[in-house]
């Protein structure tokens, strides 16, 4: 997809389509005056009657379609309502143009289309939110879909943006930003979408030496045998049930005279059974999506490679099934984690926290300035946040605070789960140094943080929990369907404003 500039008023624009967003509290001549003193006069009162003909009102979504006539360059104009203005953001841009990408997608209009951004104050958020959106949007995952009828792909071909009063320049320095996050978290969604049977812990990892090769990263695959030899007890006994072979994944960003190094860490069970614990049927149903730290991260580092900041950085994916097969871990068991603790195994489905635990132990290794993990990791945050916001918490509140920060700006809402010392007490094991679950249905997502701070060494940390809106029922804004890729435009936004 290719995204350009606008620098011509409305009426001079050349395109099949130009969408122009009207906020609730102006009217639509008010505002195209604002943009173009010399529209044509009778087709601006033509706008004006269509519009209170329709009752469009700016709310947001609303819209009305207006073919032009010959009175515009462009052949139709599409009046799109942007909601209140005070309540403007960036994030709003990347709503508009994601409602609007899948509004087009489905009507199966094509061509050349125009944004045309109210952009506020910083015009560069704006336009990189609106890339952003517009790739958001026009996802769609039908890969098995047998009926062409069924599988709806944008027939867009160009699109321009207006109204952000950017040079080429720097609106080109977005537009490459926001297309870089954009196809990113659109193929973490593809590897969270793919049936649990074929994206395997094997072909997450061929995905992440692909990925690897595409953008001059270094990735290193480690089978049982290598992770055997670090001692990595944790990971492997809740590989040890699976017949598909566990991967260890690292991706590595170094350029020259690095600033600084992160490390962003993954949970990667291709597929959650629960193990010996066996979930319901019913919970059972979509936990391909238990990958989805691992995708984060792997497609993140995509969008480094692609942009190269002055920031080493360090991505891994810990990948499995959690399976209930002959060899499987049993309630009982005792692990030997990378750092020499030993873990009592209360619950098999709590298996995210063991497979991190080792991954954590060897991201400390490589001595990283800030760790930051993401994981679909407890049941429990979903009933605390629903899917509409991630927890985070930690042991630095500057790193939290910066996350919670650039959440906001990407669109991911993060909210803060505390870590209590007296939640450890649940932690406590009567035969090893801790129990890999606390009591049930207490404090089960900052138990499980815990549990992981266990394992970072004292280094600054900060943990993702997005069980809750890394999978949605229902599209909403920029969110599709399925697996959302909830945590890439944060942590890469995060990366990015180290530089």
């Amino acid at each position: 997809m290719e995204f350009k500039l606008e620098s011509n008023v409305l009426s001079e624009i050349v395109a099949d389509t130009l969408l122009l967003g009207i906020f609730e509290d102006e009217t639509p001549e008010k505002a195209i005056r604002k943009l173009d003193r010399s529209f044509p006069a009778d087709f601006l009162e033509s706008i004006k009657q269509v519009c209170l003909q329709e009752g469009f009102r700016g709310k947001a979504n609303e819209s009305v379609h207006l073919p032009t006539y010959g009175a515009l360059a462009c052949k139709k104009l599409i009046i799109w309502g942007l909601g209140k203005s005070a309540e403007h953001s960036a994030g709003s841009s990347r709503k508009f143009a994601a409602n609007v990408a899948r509004r087009i997608k489905s009507n199966g209009a094509g061509g050349t289309l125009c944004l045309c951004l109210r952009s506020g104050k910083d015009g560069k958020s704006d336009s990189q939110a609106a890339v952003e959106g517009w790739l958001l949007g026009s996802y769609s995952f039908s890969k098995y879909k047998s009926n062409d009828d069924d599988k709806p792909k944008s027939k867009v071909k160009k699109v321009t943006i207006c109204g952000t009063n950017l040079s080429a320049r720097d609106f080109n320095a977005a537009a490459n930003a926001g297309k870089a996050i954009g196809e990113a978290a659109n193929l973490a969604r593809d590897l969270i979408n793919e049936p649990p049977a074929y994206m395997t812990p094997s072909k997450l990892a061929q995905e992440a030496k692909r990925v690897a090769k595409e953008c001059d990263l270094t990735c290193t695959v480690m089978n049982v045998t290598e992770v055997e030899k670090l001692g990595m007890g944790s990971f492997l006994g809740v590989a040890r049930g699976a017949k598909e072979p566990a991967k260890f994944i690292v991706l590595r960003y170094n350029p020259p005279k690095a600033k600084k190094k992160i490390a962003i860490v993954g949970k990667g069970i291709t597929f959650d059974s629960g193990g010996l614990s066996l979930k319901p049927a019913q919970s059972m149903e979509h936990m391909k999506y238990d990958m989805s730290g691992a995708a984060a991260v792997i497609a993140t580092m995509r969008a480094i490679g692609t942009l190269k900041p002055p920031i080493a950085v360090l991505g891994i994916a810990a990948a499995t099934e959690n399976m209930p097969g002959g060899s499987a871990l049993h309630p009982g068991d005792v692990l030997v984690a990378m750092n020499g603790k030993t873990i009592e195994v209360n619950n098999t489905d709590a298996e995210g926290r063991l497979i991190l635990a080792d991954a954590l132990c060897y991201a400390c290794g490589q001595k990283p300035d800030e760790i930051i993990d993401i994981a679909t990791l407890t049941g429990a945050c979903v009933t605390a946040l629903g899917r509409v916001a991630a927890g985070i918490m930690g042991s630095d509140q500057k790193l939290i605070d910066h996350l919670i920060k650039t959440g906001e700006e990407a669109g991911e809402k993060l909210w803060q789960l505390p870590l209590y010392d007296e939640y450890k007490e649940t932690l406590k094991s009567d035969i090893a140094d801790l129990k890999n679950a606390g009591a049930r249905g207490e404090a089960g997502t900052s138990s499980a943080a815990l549990f992981l701070k266990e394992f970072v060494d004292g280094r600054s940390w900060a943990h993702l929990d997005i069980a809750g809106p890394g999978w949605l029922e229902k599209e909403r804004d920029e969110f599709n369907k399925g697996g959302t890729a909830f945590g890439v435009r944060t942590l890469c936004r995060y990366i990015l404003s180290q530089a």
